[in-house]
């Protein structure tokens, strides 16, 4: 399986050269408004085949051991902080029309299973998107970012301490549109939990 060992400590970018306590290139020059991403996997075979009989043919039994493995890798990680943990977990949202065809919005789906496992709240109705956009997995960084101007709209009071939950970070477009706009409501410190990260 390919894990992602040696990683951006900020974005979990893979990086090609050994050594903990890294940060990419992409966030010493433009620092996302998001404190860290917790990524086990790299987006790569059978992970990226994995999710995407998961995602698209909504097979959910090939994503159920990520998942579980991500629940477990996160439970070591907020043992061993000194700072408190998420207060709620927020997934990514899915305009509704995208949902409708696909059936479910696997980032809720994520998201209540860590939930579960770490007795979490999922404020799954927190944010929605406004209005569908062109699919970001065709679009390059700075498409990915235009494409999402103003897409995401917060209803509610946004807790101090949260995570973002989603399947996978590509470019990170949307997990920085998000966190910006969490952060512009209230939330103090945002963490990233994905199942898997794409290599730069």
């Amino acid at each position: 399986m390919p894990v992602n060992h040696w990683a951006c400590r900020v974005c979990a970018l893979p990086l090609p050269i050994a050594g903990h306590d890294r940060v990419c290139g992409g966030c010493l020059t433009d620092p996302p408004p998001f404190d860290r991403a917790l990524i086990p996997w790299r987006y790569q075979f059978p992970v990226d085949s994995m999710i995407h009989r998961y995602k698209y043919l909504g097979q959910h039994r090939f994503a159920r051991p990520l998942i579980q493995d991500l629940g477990h890798r996160l439970t070591d990680v907020l043992a061993a902080d000194d700072q408190a943990g998420p207060q709620a977990l927020i997934p990514a949202p899915m305009h509704r029309h995208r949902r409708r065809e696909r059936g479910f919005n696997q980032a809720q789906d994520i998201a209540e299973h860590l939930g579960q496992h770490l007795c979490l709240p999922v404020h799954g109705g927190l944010v929605h998107r406004g209005r569908q956009v062109r699919a970001q997995r065709d679009l390059k960084r700075e498409q990915r970012l235009e494409n999402l101007k103003g897409v995401f709209e917060v209803h509610g009071r946004v807790p101090e301490r949260i995570a973002i939950v989603d399947d996978v970070v590509t470019t990170g477009a949307t997990v920085r549109a998000l966190a910006g706009l969490l952060r512009q409501a209230g939330a103090r410190h945002i963490e990233v939990w994905a199942l898997a990260r794409t290599p730069g």
